[in-house]
C-alpha cells in the first residue's frame, strides 16, 4: 500500500490517473498533455506500474496504458473501513 500512496503523492501522476480515467492512451498521447519530457512521462508511468494503478498492454508498436480499477476499489474500501 506505501508504493501506492508514494505514486498518489504526485500531481502529475494523479493528472495521469485522472487521464487514464477518461481513456487508455500510449505513452505519447499522454506526453502531450503534459509540459515535461518524455523521459519523465516514462518515470511516472513506471512508478504507477509499480503501484498497480495502471496496466500496460502492447498493441503494434506501442504501449497503451489503462487505469487498474481492481486497485482503486481495494483502496476506497480501506478507506471506508477507517470510518467509525
Amino acid at each position: 500500500m506505501n508504493s501506492l500512496f508514494k505514486a498518489l503523492n504526485d500531481e502529475t501522476r494523479r493528472e495521469i490517473v485522472a487521464l487514464l480515467k477518461e481513456k487508455d492512451m500510449n505513452a505519447g498521447e499522454i506526453a502531450k498533455k503534459f509540459k515535461i519530457s518524455k523521459p519523465s512521462i516514462s518515470h511516472h508511468l513506471d512508478i504507477l506500474k509499480r503501484a498497480d494503478l495502471i496496466i500496460s498492454e502492447k498493441k503494434g508498436q506501442f504501449v497503451e496504458y489503462s487505469l487498474n480499477t481492481t486497485i482503486l476499489e481495494d483502496l476506497l474500501n480501506w478507506i471506508l473501513t477507517l470510518r467509525k
